[in-house]
C-alpha cells in the first residue's frame, strides 16, 4: 500500500442506528468509544457516513422487502407480526423495530460511503464496523440482518473494479452473500465458519462451490467446534494464497466477525485477536484496495477490543495492553486489558481433517482454468438469463 491514510467510517446518527439492532443494542457506540479512547482516529481519515438511496438498496433489495419495511414507523412493545412480515422475515430473529427503513438505509450507507472511498482512491482500505451484515437475502431479512449492505457495497464496487474477493471470517456461513453471487464469476466468496449439525444456518459445506456459471467462485472451509487461532491461521494461509492467486482479485472486501472468538455467546469457536490479524495482515499484504466490515460479535467487549485491535493493525499504531480510562472502562474487567485469550475449549478439528478440506479446495479451484460457459446463458450477478445462441454474453 502507499502512504493515504485508511478511511475509518463514521457518523453519530450511523452509530445511533447500529446501536439500536435488536441483536447488539448498544455494541456500536462501545466499539467507537474504546477506538476513540486509544486515539486511534488522529491516524486515519474520518469519513462522514451518508444514507444510502432508495436506488441503492434496489440495487440487491426487492421493492416489494423495501416498501415492506417503510411501514414500520412507530412499532410498540405488544406489535404482532402478520403473515406478510413473516414472508419479508421480520418475526423471531429479526423483530421489527421503529423507523426500520431509516435504521436500513443509514446501516447500508456506511459501507456505500466506505466503497466509495476506494472508487475515488481516497485510501486503500476503508473501515466500517457497522456493516457486515451477510445473511440478508433479495427478498427478506435473516439471521439478525435487515439489509444485506455487503452485496450493495460490492456492487458499488464492480463498477471500478471487476473482480472482487469477498472474504468472511464470521463464525457463521455468509450465506446471504454466497447465494447473491451463486452464478456468478466475477464475485469470488470464500468463507472459514463453523459448520455442525443444528449450527445457523446449515449452509456452507465443503461440495457448495457456487452453480452453473458460477461454479467454482464460491469456497467454503467448514469448521468443526472450538476451532482456534493455529487452525485458522493454517487454513486461511493455504486457501487464501490458492484462491488468490488463480482469483486475481481487483479489490477485497472482508466480513471480519467477531463472534467466532472464544467466549462468544453464539459462535461456539475459540478465537483471538491473532488469528484474525494475521488473516487480515495477509489480505493487506495484497495491495489491492480492501473494505473491511464488521458483523457478528455478541459479547461487545471482545468485540470491541478485536475491531479496535485491527483498526490499529491497519493504521500502523501499537496500542498498549492497559485499556484506557474512558466512559465503557468498567465493562473490560476483571483485567481491563486489550488482548483477547483463548478458552480450554478443545478445538475438534483434527490436522488429517484440515488436510482434507484443503486438497478438496484445490481440486475446485482449478475449475477456474478449465471451466467453459454455456454460450446462451448470461451471468449477471444476481440472476441467470438464457438467450437465443445468436446473442453474446454479458458478464
Amino acid at each position: 500500500m502507499n502512504n493515504k491514510k485508511p478511511c475509518y467510517i463514521w457518523d453519530e446518527k450511523l452509530i445511533e442506528e447500529c446501536d439500536r439492532l435488536p441483536a447488539v443494542t448498544g455494541r456500536a457506540t462501545m466499539i467507537h468509544n474504546l477506538i476513540e479512547a486509544y486515539d486511534i482516529l488522529k491516524h486515519v481519515t474520518v469519513v462522514k457516513s451518508s444514507l444510502a438511496t432508495y436506488n441503492d438498496l434496489k440495487e440487491f433489495h426487492s421493492e416489494l422487502y423495501l416498501d415492506h419495511l417503510k411501514k414500520f414507523t412507530d412499532v410498540q412493545d405488544d406489535y404482532m407480526t402478520t403473515a406478510e412480515d413473516e414472508e419479508c422475515g421480520i418475526g423471531y430473529d429479526c423483530p421489527p423495530v421503529s423507523n426500520m427503513y431509516g435504521l436500513v438505509s443509514t446501516i447500508a450507507g456506511g459501507s456505500i460511503t466506505a466503497a466509495r472511498c476506494l472508487i475515488l482512491g481516497i485510501t486503500d482500505v476503508a473501515i466500517n464496523w457497522c456493516g457486515g451484515w451477510h445473511h440478508a437475502h433479495r427478498f427478506g431479512a435473516e439471521g439478525f440482518c435487515y439489509i444485506n449492505d455487503i452485496v450493495i457495497a460490492i456492487e458499488k464496487l464492480r463498477r471500478k473494479f471487476p473482480k472482487i474477493l469477498y472474504i468472511d471470517l464470521d463464525a457463521h456461513h455468509g450465506n446471504g452473500v454466497q447465494d447473491a453471487y451463486n452464478l456468478s464469476k466475477s464475485v469470488f466468496t470464500l468463507s472459514f465458519h463453523k459448520f455442525e449439525p443444528g449450527f445457523y444456518p446449515g449452509t456452507g459445506s465443503i461440495d457448495d462451490i457456487g452453480t452453473q456459471g458460477g461454479m467454482g467462485y464460491s469456497c467454503n472451509f467448514p469448521l468443526h467446534a472450538g476451532y482456534g487461532d493455529n487452525t485458522l491461521v493454517y487454513a486461511f494461509e493455504r486457501v487464501f494464497s490458492s484462491v488468490y492467486t488463480q482469483f486475481i482479485p481487483d479489490a477485497i472486501v472482508v466480513q471480519c466477525g467477531a463472534d467466532a472468538c472464544g467466549q462468544d455467546p453464539s459462535g461456539g469457536a475459540n478465537l483471538t485477536h491473532k488469528s484474525y490479524s494475521k488473516c487480515i495482515r495477509q489480505v493487506l499484504d495484497k495491495r489491492k484496495p480492501t473494505l473491511l466490515l464488521g458483523g457478528g460479535g455478541y459479547r461487545h467487549d471482545n468485540t470491541a477490543r478485536l475491531w479496535t485491535s485491527l483498526t490499529a493493525l491497519v493504521a500502523g499504531v501499537n496500542l498498549d495492553e492497559l485499556i484506557p480510562d474512558h466512559s465503557h472502562w468498567l465493562e473490560y474487567g476483571p483485567d481491563y486489558t486489550l488482548p483477547l485469550d483463548a478458552t480450554l475449549v478443545k478445538d475438534m478439528n483434527k490436522s488429517s481433517y484440515i488436510e482434507e478440506c484443503i486438497e478438496k479446495i484445490n481440486v475446485s479451484t482449478e475449475l477456474f482454468s478449465t471451466q467453459k460457459l454455456p454460450s446462451n446463458i448470461v451471468y449477471t450477478g444476481f440472476l441467470c438469463v438464457v438467450q437465443p445462441s445468436n446473442q453474446s454474453i454479458v458478464e
